[in-house]
Order: structure tokens, then C-alpha cells, then sequence
């Protein structure tokens, strides 16, 4: 046979014997076309649901990197531009119940220990002050917040309060966007 055929063969070969030669092998060849296109689309399956996990998670993480970022810029401007009242201090605790009346001793006058959050920490053996607990802090659940919700609570803190924010920070996480917001603040800015 040759290569170059005229186009009345070229024809018939398209039109009338590919269609017969099809049909008397139907039987084989259409099981065996479906087995290939289902491996197809199973393929195309898997590889789409790849992508759109990646896709999902890739965004995800974008998402949430934007809007710490966000949530810290706006922070520290909201911070800078307008101060926000200071919220409700807490009421101090009811003084101790009066004890049977009794001739006084020196010891009965001396005065109540201070709260915590006022005692001077005793520099360890190697000169440093020990950072302040957690619970000695002002802003409850602290350990909790972010950086951004750290700093929207800072501006209505007492200086000494701000001072054990600060140098718990400094010993515990480190965390820039803190750390300069109470410098600000400590410093009148």
C-alpha cells in the first residue's frame, strides 16, 4: 500500500470502512476506551483535589499573616492617634474583718503587706529582677491574647502596671509590637 492515496480512497477509508471496522470491533475496543478514560478522569480527579488543598491551605496562611499584620498596624496607629479612656479600675478588695477588741500589741499595728503586684522583686544571685507571674498583671488571660489585643488593652494601665506588662514581656515572649507600645506609653509619646 502506499502512502499517498487519491481521495475517493481517502474518503471511503474515513466515511464507510473505519465506521464498519469500528463496529465488528465494538465489543473490544468500547470496555477497553472506558477503562482508559475512567483512569483518566480518576487521575484529573486526584490531581484537582491536590491543588485546590494546597490552594486552600496557601490562602489560609495568607490570610491569617495579613491580618496579624493588619491587626498590628492598626494597633499601634489606632494607639498613636487617638487615646482611649481608661477603663473601670477594679474595686480594691474589703478590708479584713475587725478582730475581738483586745489590748493592742506592736505587731497588731504594723501595716498589711503590700499586694503583689506592688512588692519590689529581690535581684536574683546573678543581679537580674525576676519577672512578675502572669496573674499579677492587669489584663486578665493574658498568656491568651494576641499581640494586637495586648496592645488595645495597654492604654489605660497605671505606670507601675504598665512596668510588669513590660518586663514580663521582656522574659517570656518577646514580642516587638508589646513591647514598643508600652515604651510609648511609659514615655509620654
Amino acid at each position: 500500500m502506499t502512502d499517498h492515496k487519491n481521495p475517493i480512497d481517502q474518503a471511503l477509508d474515513v466515511f464507510v470502512y473505519a465506521p464498519l471496522g469500528f463496529l465488528f470491533s465494538a465489543r473490544e475496543t468500547i470496555p477497553q476506551l472506558a477503562e482508559k478514560g475512567r483512569g483518566f478522569v480518576a487521575a484529573a480527579r486526584m490531581m484537582g483535589e491536590f491543588a485546590i488543598g494546597q490552594g486552600r491551605e496557601q490562602a489560609g496562611r495568607a490570610v491569617r499573616q495579613a491580618t496579624d499584620q493588619a491587626g498590628q498596624t492598626l494597633s499601634v496607629v489606632g494607639g498613636l492617634t487617638a487615646r482611649r479612656p481608661e477603663p473601670p479600675r477594679r474595686a480594691p478588695a474589703p478590708p479584713a474583718p475587725a478582730a475581738p477588741a483586745a489590748a493592742p500589741t506592736p505587731a497588731a499595728q504594723t501595716p498589711p503587706p503590700p499586694p503583689a503586684a506592688e512588692v519590689e522583686a529581690e535581684p536574683t544571685s546573678n543581679g537580674q529582677v525576676p519577672a512578675p507571674g502572669v496573674e499579677t498583671l492587669a489584663i486578665p488571660g493574658y498568656d491568651t491574647l494576641s499581640a494586637s489585643q495586648v496592645v488595645q488593652r495597654l492604654d489605660g494601665l497605671a505606670p507601675d502596671e504598665l512596668e510588669a506588662v513590660r518586663a514580663y514581656e521582656e522574659a517570656s515572649r518577646k514580642r516587638k509590637t508589646i513591647l514598643a507600645r508600652v515604651q510609648q506609653l511609659q514615655s509620654g509619646t
